[in-house]
Parts: C-alpha cells; structure tokens; sequence
C-alpha cells in the first residue's frame, strides 16, 4: 500500500532538498535513514523527519507490519513562496534577498509495483530508448564532389558572408 507523507513550508530550498533526495529514491527505508543520519546537509534531517512520518503512517493508516518491505517510491521537493527581505548596502543601494522555501513529498510502498525503475524526476541529459528500427538500406555509391566545390572549398568565397562580416568585427 502505498503511504505519503508532506512537510509544506520546509525553510530549505528545494534545489538544496533535491540533492538529498535524490540519494534515497528508490531505496529500501532502512537503508534510506542510514543514508540521511550520515548525510551532512541541513535537509538530511528535515527530510528524515518526513520519511519517518510516512513510516509511521503505514504503520498506523495501513496496518504495515513488516517495516523491512518498506520502499522510498516518490521523493520530491516543490518549491514553496519565498520570503522576500531587503538589505540595506553601501551609498543608499538596496540588496534583495529571497529566503526560499519548499514543499517536501515522500511516498513508501510494500507493493512489487512500486520497484518498477526509475521513480520520480529524469536526470538532465536522460533521453528515452529510441524503438528499435529497421537496418538502413546501404547508401548508393557516392559521386566524387565537382572540382568548382574542391576549389572554393578552401577559398575566401566559400565562407558565408556572415562570417567574415563578424570577422571583421572582432579586429
């Protein structure tokens, strides 16, 4: 059964939450307080009182008995408002700060269901499986280039004007 757990208004950033956890999505709950009470971030110890929170839920709401199934399924950090203050500088200037806040979720399961790969946010840079396709029909014999293009391949007629318009620029 699958349980959440929320802390709104968490006074953390949730860029500096996400780093956190990231490290224990997906992880088995014994595992993941291991992970957070030897992480030295102040967010380790908010987030760590969520993931208690949810155990406790499973417990209480679902009557999870055997705590050792338990699974970190979804683990995010939304951002919340930000607390806007100004501090006063040098010659009349006026800094802004933002002291910005998050909305923390943690989710655990006992269900196989909840194992099935990758939870939560795709790491930048992540791209989907491609479906596999057909082998390419081999390309025809390739025709030996013009000699004009041979030539002005090396030339200064060849580079676009935009380029030597810039060129000229930087000198």
């Amino acid at each position: 059964m699958r349980t959440e757990a929320h802390a709104r208004f968490v006074r953390v950033s949730a860029r500096k939450a996400r780093l956190v956890l990231d490290q224990i999505r997906g992880k088995g709950v014994g595992d993941a307080l291991t992970t957070l009470s030897f992480t030295p971030r102040a967010a380790a110890r908010l987030i760590e009182k969520v993931l208690r929170s949810a155990v406790a839920n499973a417990e209480h709401n679902h009557q999870v008995r055997n705590l050792d199934d338990l699974r970190v399924v979804h683990a995010v950090a939304d951002g919340g408002p930000s607390l806007k203050r100004v501090q006063p500088r040098a010659m009349g200037r006026a800094f802004f700060i933002k002291h910005r806040t998050s909305h923390l979720t943690i989710a655990v399961s006992d269900e196989l269901k909840g194992r099935m790969g990758p939870v939560g946010r795709v790491p930048r840079g992540a791209a989907a499986p491609a479906p596999p396709t057909a082998p390419a029909a081999p390309a025809p014999a390739s025709e030996p280039t013009p000699p004009a293009r041979r030539q002005a391949a090396g030339s200064r007629a060849a580079t676009p004007a935009r380029r030597r318009g810039r060129a000229k620029e930087k000198n």
